[in-house]
């Protein structure tokens, strides 16, 4: 349901605003902590090791995915809180045209570069076919990844914030079920947690995109709209780019942290995996209020 933040309790708005945003961030970082559970009880060490020793590349994407959705967010927001609907549907689309382009060339370089990043930061190799594995199978789901952040970003920008949620709780559920099926009855190891991961995701994705077509289809507008603009592209790249950035740089100082564990072997990046995922999910939660103080501010 859409939602005008602009009316109301400021207070009250934001606070029913942003706690569903803050439930679904803590669904999604359950994703990378499933995977690391159902690794390292039921493949082993080496596997759960693995999994950590790509966890920083994979970061990399995610900062690109979330600095995306920050950039789509705000400029619909804008738009929505002025009920500029014809510009806002032109923006959607225009958003839609720039996160396939965009998250296809990040895939390609992904697989092309995957095994480089991996040897860059040490990987031992008695992980290396695993870790690159891992990495390879993330990096194809890489599309659905982005896709889904976005569609979250321009959720929140029309106020629903409930939406994406109940996408990531099912996802989630699916993500166990499927991590299960395919470490445990398939004994597909490390391939197995990915390929869960890939196909919740997935899911998730397509689910979200089917959602907010409807959605906009309810926006009724006299006003005419485009499916590309490049003048619009251009607004949105202003406020992701330094987002983009932002979150990147903190991923890519994980990296040379991660190169320093790799040096100690496998027993020590399956121990810093662990605590690492558990950090990223505290400060994830932290931030997100953040953003839902960028969505409120925007449509007002």
């Amino acid at each position: 349901m859409n939602t005008d933040l602009t009316e109301g309790s400021s207070r009250r708005v934001l606070w029913t605003f942003s706690i569903p945003m803050l439930l679904s961030v803590m669904f999604q970082q359950l994703y990378n902590i499933v995977d690391s559970v159902i690794a390292g009880r039921f493949i082993g060490e080496d596997a759960l090791a693995a999994v950590g020793a790509s966890y920083p590349i994979t970061m990399i994407y995610m900062a690109v995915a979330v600095g995306s959705s920050i950039g789509c967010a705000v400029v619909v927001s804008t738009l929505f809180g002025s009920r500029h609907y014809g510009r806002l549907k032109t923006a959607v689309c225009t958003i839609f045209f720039a996160s396939a382009g965009c998250s296809l060339l990040i895939s390609i370089l992904g697989l092309w570069q995957g095994d480089s990043m991996l040897r860059l930061i040490l990987t031992p190799d008695n992980i290396f076919h695993d870790a690159s594995l891992y990495l390879r199978i993330y990096t194809l789901g890489f599309v659905f990844l982005f896709l889904y952040n976005v569609c979250t970003g321009i959720f929140t920008s029309l106020g629903d914030s409930r939406t994406p949620l109940y996408f990531l709780i099912g996802s989630s559920l699916a993500n166990i079920a499927l991590d299960i099926f395919f470490v445990i009855v398939l004994k597909k190891g490390v391939a197995g947690v990915a390929w869960a991961t890939l196909l919740a995701q997935g899911a998730a994705s397509l689910l979200a995109l089917l959602s907010l077509l409807h959605r906009l289809a309810q926006l009724k507008t006299s006003e005419p709209y485009n499916i590309f603009s490049l003048h619009t592209l251009g607004h949105v790249a202003v406020v992701a780019i330094p987002s983009i950035l932002q979150h990147c740089f903190v991923s890519v100082g994980n990296l040379f942290i991660q190169s320093l564990v790799n040096s100690f072997g496998s027993a020590v990046i399956a121990g810093y995996s662990a605590a690492i995922k558990l950090n990223t999910f505290s400060v994830t939660c932290m931030t997100t209020l953040s953003n839902g103080l960028s969505s409120f501010t925007a449509q007002n």
